[in-house]
């Protein structure tokens, strides 16, 4: 047991100004110590430190009377008796010990300290959320590039700045709730800064998108797996994160572009451009400079801009062969030929190599993508295990492709020595890797020059699942084909084109056979 002793004593002081502490003579009388002069104190030896040198003893006062003092220091005697014989874990109670002390002014918890040793917990109470948020993202070693930008994202932009203080043993559903109400307050003030015209609250917001369910539920996945890590390090004993509710992060079903469909959108382009215009010259009147500011906006802007039906919008067959038939001459061409007939993502598309591609055989092996990250790329294996797959080709598409390595060709001999051999199937004039972030811009292009619908170039990818039932083809087909990880994912966004693929087919049907004029009937009576 650690030696010590209460004592008691007082600030009074000589006449040359030195502290009386425990001689002053007023601290006792004659049959015991004087009640109403000084306090108690208690002074207790604590075990040396981890280097072996002797470390301070434990002394606290201010105690009323001498039980309180007793009873505080067997409290803290308890809690060095937890280590036992274990000299490595006395050190690490001791530590704890003058901390808290230091800290809060008082003992941490007996009955804390006595669980966390129980269960092997880290003694250690100060760590706070960020900083077992950096030491749990640097522990990931096994992640791609962009799952840690993601991750990264998440701790640097939401987590930080709301819970990254707190401790994390102390961490509550009340805080991580907070985190969530702090991103609504932020979706509020995007879409508030999107209505004004001026640009500086705009720029404000600029490069921000509002936060929706499903990112909400990435966001508190993120958390949750670093608490959960905390748990198996023994650093808490429960996940906050876990009993966090939101709202349900539905998967976005697809829809087709009817006829109806396509004549709401360009009555809401119309009007998204009018409105546009209207918030320019708004600005333009308020501003010393308005007449350079201009009121026009600009096709491709309005083309993208003017909110869809849903944010999953998939091109008829009939359509996916009209945007065909104009990307046909683009140099670009086999790529979006690739996406639309075999359903190849933009990064699959982009990081697909020549000898993955047996045009012999008709066959493709996804193995690589190239996905941005910001404004940069990284390359890597795909986005799931269910993503290295094998694809097979049509005819049609091996001599798309023919082509396009005969145009590669013409490409390498006019580039010369500026030709980069990289090995990549899709590439620039010079041979060097396509930035995913070029295929999408282009193919927006190509599709209003088009006068389409407009759709992702990820939606390019959900068409060719359409054109796969439309062929008759099941949801296992489409889900080994586009490589998704479920076939769950496969019913739930792809279910909802089934009625409007039906009827469109119906309507072909009758487009065909379409009855005689009536006075061609009547003549041949």
């Amino acid at each position: 047991m650690a030696k010590g002793r209460t004592f008691k004593r007082c600030g009074c002081r000589t006449t040359d100004g030195r502290r009386l502490g425990g001689n002053c003579p007023r601290l006792k009388r004659r049959n015991g110590w004087n009640p109403h002069h000084g306090t108690w104190h208690y002074q207790l030896e604590l075990p040396p430190t981890s280097d072996g040198k002797r470390r301070a003893p434990l002394r606290r006062g201010g105690f009323t009377d001498q039980t309180a003092a007793q009873a505080e220091m067997d409290a803290a005697r308890e809690l060095l008796a937890l280590a036992g014989d274990d000299k490595t874990l006395a050190v690490r109670v001791a530590d704890i010990l003058t901390t808290t002390v230091k800290d809060t002014g008082n003992l941490p918890q007996t009955s804390e300290v006595r669980r966390r040793v129980r269960t092997g917990q880290e003694l250690d109470q100060q760590r706070t959320v960020a900083d077992w948020l950096k030491t749990w993202l640097a522990g990931k070693q096994q992640l791609r590039d962009s799952s840690t930008a993601a991750y990264a994202s998440h701790i640097r932009l939401y987590f930080d700045p709301v819970i990254g203080h707190i401790r994390l043993d102390r961490l509550q559903v009340t805080h991580i709730m907070e985190v969530f109400e702090a991103i609504d307050e932020l979706n509020d003030t995007i879409e508030t800064a999107r209505q004004t015209g001026d640009p500086a609250i705009r720029a404000k917001v600029k490069g921000r998108r509002p936060v929706g369910p499903a990112t909400k539920h990435r966001i508190r996945a993120t958390l949750r797996s670093a608490l959960n890590t905390a748990i198996k390090q023994r650093l808490i004993d429960f996940n906050p994160a876990a009993v966090i509710e939101l709202p349900p992060a539905k998967r976005p079903k697809a829809l087709i572009w009817t006829d109806e469909r396509i004549d709401e959108w360009r009555q809401a382009r119309q009007a998204y451009v009018e409105e546009i215009r209207r918030r320019k010259q708004i600005l333009a009147a308020r501003s010393p400079h308005g007449a350079k500011l201009g009121t026009a906006v600009t096709a491709l802007d309005s083309y993208i801009g003017t909110p869809r039906p849903s944010p999953v919008m998939v091109w008829t067959p009939k359509q996916t062969q009209r945007f065909l038939d104009r990307a046909e001459h683009h140099r670009l061409y086999a790529l979006y030929h690739l996406v639309a007939f075999r359903g190849l993502r933009r990064g699959e598309a982009c990081g697909l190599r020549r000898p993955e591609l047996d045009l012999m055989n008709q066959v493709a092996t996804v193995r690589w993508q190239i996905v941005q990250i910001g404004a940069t790329t990284t390359q890597g294996p795909p986005k799931s295990d269910a993503g290295d797959r094998q694809i097979a080709l049509d005819r049609r598409t091996v001599n798309v492709l023919l082509v396009h390595q005969a145009r590669q060709d013409n490409e390498r001999l006019t580039a010369g020595d500026v030709w980069e051999e990289t090995g990549f199937v899709f590439t620039t004039p010079t041979g060097q890797p396509l930035h995913p972030a070029e295929v999408t811009e282009q193919f927006h292009w190509l599709c209003m020059e088009a006068d389409l619908p407009p759709i992702r170039l990820h939606d390019l990818r959900h068409g060719a699942a359409t054109l796969l039932l439309a062929a008759g083809h099941d949801m296992k087909m489409i889900q080994e084909t586009l490589g998704l990880s479920s076939i769950t994912i496969a019913a739930d966004t792809y279910t909802s084109v089934l009625p409007d693929l039906a009827r469109q087919a119906a309507e072909d049907v009758a487009a065909i056979l379409r009855p005689a004029p009536r006075g061609l009937s009547a003549g041949r009576r």
